[in-house]
C-alpha cells in the first residue's frame, strides 16, 4: 500500500503525518515559511505518498496546497465536514494537531479523494478581494446597527454617535476603494469580464452580487457539476429519515461555502418578485405545501445552477432556459 501524508494546518505552523501499512508515524511540525516548504516537497519525493491530504479551512492552507500541487505532489484539499464525519466514524473523541493529521493520512488511505488543482493567481487575487469586501459589507451593517440603537436612547453621548460615523464612513471607503480594485482586476481578464456581465444578466443580481458570486465560483474546477456546486454552496437537502420513527423535515446541510449561500439570498426575494419564470416556481412549490424558506432555497439551488451555466458556457443568464414551463403548474 502506498503512504498517504495528513496535513493538518494552523494560522503558523501544520503538522505532517504519514499512514503506512497500517501505521502511523509520529507527528512533526514545520512552520509555514518557503524554507520548511521545500524541505517538506524534499522528504515527498523520497517517501512518493499517492495522497497528501488537507482541510480547507480559511486560507492558511492555500500557499502549502499551491507549493506541493506546483511540486507535483498528489495533493487533496477536502472539505472539513468530510473529516468530522470520517471522524465520528471512527468513534473519535479526542482532538489535537497530531490526531487531526493521523485521521487525515487515513481518510486519504480509505477514501482516496481526488487531486487538486489550484486557480490561477488571478482568479485566487478575485476571490480574496469577493470576500474581504463581503466581509467589510458584514462589519458596516454591524456598524449601522449600533449606531441605530444608540440613537434610539438620549443617553448616548454625542461623541459615541460621532465615532460610529466616522468608523462607517471609513468602512464605506475600503468598500469603495476594493470594489474598483476588483473592477480593475476584471477590466485586466476578459474572460472573468464577461463572466461577471453574464451573472448581472440575472434579475437580481447587480454588479456587487456578480463579483461576490464570480468571485468565489472562478476558483472552482470547471468540469464541477451543478449539483456538485450545490453541494459545495452548502444548498443540498439532507434527509433525516430512518425506519417509522425517524422523520424530521429535510433541511440544506450548510456544509459548505457560505459566501455563496450569502451572495445568493437577497437576489433571490428579488427574483421571485420580478423574474416570472422564478416567481412562477416559487409559487408552485408553494402551492405543492413547501414552506416559504424551503421554495426560497430551491430557487436560490437554481440560481446558483444557472449562474455556474453562465461561467461554463460563457453565455448570459437565461432563466427560460433554467425554469420549465411545467413549473407554473401549481399542483
Amino acid at each position: 500500500m502506498c503512504a498517504s501524508v495528513g496535513v493538518d494546518v494552523s494560522a503558523r505552523t501544520f503538522d505532517v503525518v504519514v499512514f503506512e501499512q497500517g501505521k502511523f508515524s509520529k507527528p512533526v511540525r514545520h512552520r509555514h515559511h518557503p524554507d520548511d516548504y521545500g524541505r517538506f516537497i524534499a522528504q515527498l519525493r523520497t517517501l512518493r505518498p499517492a495522497h497528501i491530504v488537507m482541510e480547507a479551512t480559511g486560507v492558511y492552507y492555500l500557499d502549502l496546497a499551491v507549493a506541493l500541487s506546483e511540486a507535483g505532489m498528489p495533493v487533496s484539499v477536502i472539505n472539513p465536514k468530510s473529516s468530522k464525519h470520517f471522524a465520528q466514524l471512527k468513534l473519535q473523541n479526542s482532538k489535537t494537531d497530531g490526531i487531526d493529521a493521523a485521521l487525515l493520512a487515513e481518510y486519504g488511505a480509505r477514501m482516496q479523494p481526488r487531486h487538486w488543482s489550484p486557480p490561477e493567481p488571478s482568479r485566487q487575487a478575485l476571490r480574496s478581494l469577493g470576500r474581504q469586501i463581503n466581509r467589510l459589507i458584514g462589519a458596516r451593517t454591524q456598524a449601522k446597527n449600533r449606531l441605530h440603537a444608540m440613537r434610539a436612547t438620549r443617553a448616548t453621548p454625542q461623541v459615541l454617535i460621532d465615532d460610529e460615523s466616522e468608523a462607517i464612513a471609513m468602512l464605506e471607503r475600503r468598500i469603495e476603494r476594493l470594489r474598483e480594485a476588483a473592477q480593475a482586476l476584471l477590466n485586466e481578464l476578459p474572460e472573468l469580464k464577461r463572466m461577471h456581465a453574464h451573472c448581472c444578466a440575472a434579475k437580481g443580481i447587480g454588479e456587487a452580487t456578480a463579483l461576490a458570486l464570480l468571485a468565489e465560483l472562478c476558483v472552482l474546477p470547471q468540469d464541477m457539476k451543478a449539483a456538485q456546486v450545490s453541494r459545495h454552496a452548502g444548498l443540498d437537502v439532507r434527509l433525516h429519515q430512518s425506519g417509522s420513527s425517524v422523520a424530521r423535515k429535510a433541511r440544506i446541510s450548510k456544509a459548505g461555502n457560505a459566501y455563496l449561500r450569502s451572495a445568493l439570498y437577497m437576489p433571490v426575494m428579488s427574483a421571485v418578485r420580478f423574474d416570472p419564470n422564478a416567481r412562477a416556481f416559487y409559487e408552485a412549490l408553494i402551492a405543492r405545501g413547501k414552506t416559504k424558506l424551503q421554495a426560497q432555497v430551491a430557487v436560490m439551488r437554481k440560481y446558483l445552477t444557472g449562474v455556474w451555466a453562465c461561467i461554463r458556457t460563457d453565455s448570459p443568464f437565461n432563466s427560460d432556459l433554467l425554469f420549465s414551463p411545467q413549473h407554473a403548474k401549481k399542483t
